[in-house]
């Protein structure tokens, strides 16, 4: 590769060494898929409330923008105390001097997991299109490992993240790269860490938020998180925080210098843990939650109802996801193509097949099949997907006899158009990539009760409920 290697890469082993870890983490994830169907509330306080229905004071704060922080609504909150914080704008009425005034007004709207699950997998197919080796944590938040796709050495100019890289360098050229094809291909922003080990790419990925970038090289990790507070350190919540305060340990430098012993006496063997987190001392490997329940690869058009071109650009994607799922060695008993229509009404339709496959020709036609219900409409994106995988070593299903177009196992095909809230046409097999909305825990909280589990979730430093915990 161009460029040389910044100093301290080959020396610090507590940094991981060449490891490249990228910690992605969407910006108020619900308010951002509002926002991308809803273009005109950008720059507007935003309050996705669960439980909550428009006009009414029930429910909780999902998720609250920026925007919305400002005025002090906090994830978890019920509706009716951020209304006090943050009237709605709906109420807010120039003429009547006893309403709020707008300019302090917000947006509430309800919770659609359908639709953030759909974005959601524009985004992973982003991610798992960028990285070899994922975690995917949540619905809005993942680990990638690209340590085989880029590297620390310096590339020309000075860096322009944020944190403590002075030189610019692969790793962070790669970074932008994802962020900027989320943003594209996904239409939301998301922030990113990039460090050598797992809990430094998470701790930056919060530095800078929203539409962060920032790269602690190796040899800078534990210098950069030396200042911060204990809070800062993945890991640690208010009660863990609390108890290290009442032992004089206030930031990750006090941690770092702590003596392990005794925070084993109050810690348990997360004592010792976090004690090697502020040092920088992370050697986790990011390690997949599981094999992929779907394949999937899409692409953006200039909006158009050309038929050809919408069949050439089909083709085209059903090869690659035909290509990919043979590489993995897998076979697929359901095929799906997603039309999304301007400005983002999404509409899914798929086939189940009698038996699992390896065959992209099949994939083309049917894929073509499930295309004829939009001939003549306007589609800004499509894509393709194969699922319902099966990684067992068995011999392939014969489909002799199968016509993709007798409509013989339709799941979604010949149902109602979706509305744009992403969820399935018909049956439960045309929604989109629901492999990441389980919410399973990362590697870091294996053993970790489901009470704790579901505190941290709502303590979480972005204000944002995974779909898991909501679902």
């Amino acid at each position: 590769m161009a460029g040389g290697t910044l100093p301290g890469t080959a020396t610090d082993e507590a940094d991981g060494s060449d490891r490249v870890v990228f910690h992605v983490d969407m910006d108020c994830f619900y308010a951002s898929c509002e926002r991308l169907r809803r273009p005109e509330l950008a720059g507007e306080p935003v309050v996705v409330g669960m439980g909550y229905e428009d006009g009414e004071t029930v429910g909780a704060v999902a998720t609250a923008s920026y925007e919305a922080r400002a005025f002090g609504v906090e994830s978890a909150m019920p509706i009716s105390e951020a209304l006090d914080l943050l009237p709605r704008r709906a109420d807010a009425d120039p003429d009547d001097s006893d309403a709020p005034d707008p300019e302090a007004a917000g947006r509430y709207l309800p919770v659609d997991l359908g639709f953030y699950k759909e974005v959601a997998g524009d985004v992973k197919a982003v991610l798992r299109d960028c990285a070899d080796t994922l975690r995917e944590v949540s619905v809005d938040e993942a680990y990638l490992d690209v340590t085989d796709r880029t590297a620390w050495d310096a590339a020309e100019g000075e860096s322009a993240a944020a944190g403590p890289a002075e030189a610019r360098t692969l790793a962070e050229g790669y970074a932008r790269h994802v962020k900027e094809r989320i943003e594209r291909e996904a239409g939301v922003p998301a922030s990113v860490g990039v460090a050598p080990n797992m809990s430094t790419a998470k701790v930056a990925s919060d530095a800078d938020k929203p539409d962060g970038l920032v790269v602690v090289p190796p040899g800078s990790v534990e210098s950069f998180l030396a200042p911060l507070p204990t809070a800062e350190i993945h890991g640690v919540g208010p009660v863990t925080e609390r108890t290290l305060a009442e032992m004089g340990i206030e930031t990750a430098a006090d941690l770092a210098a702590a003596d392990p012993d005794g925070l084993a006496d109050e810690l348990g063997e997360r004592g010792p843990e976090l004690h090697r987190r502020a040092r920088g001392d992370d050697d986790r490997e990011v390690t997949p939650t599981g094999l992929p329940k779907s394949l999937s690869r899409e692409s953006s058009l200039s909006p158009t109802a050309d038929r050809e071109t919408k069949r050439e650009t089909v083709a085209a994607l059903a090869a690659d996801v035909a290509r990919r799922a043979r590489e993995r060695g897998c076979l697929y008993r359901t095929i799906g193509i997603k039309a999304v229509e301007p400005p983002y009404d999404v509409n899914t339709r798929a086939r189940s097949l009698p038996g699992p496959v390896d065959d992209p020709d099949l994939v083309e036609s049917v894929a073509f099949d499930l295309l004829g219900e939009f001939d003549g409409d306007r589609v800004r994106k499509l894509g393709v997907r194969v699922s319902n995988l099966d990684f067992a070593e068995s011999d392939q299903a014969t489909l002799g006899g199968f016509d993709p177009g007798d409509g013989e196992g339709t799941s979604a095909g010949g149902s109602a158009r979706g509305t744009g809230t992403g969820s399935a046409a018909g049956g439960g097999d045309g929604g989109k990539l629901t492999d990441w909305v389980d919410g399973e825990p990362g590697a870091e909280d294996e053993g970790e009760t489901d009470e704790a589990r579901d505190r941290r979730a709502s303590e979480r430093g972005d204000g944002q409920a995974s779909l898991g915990d909501w679902g």
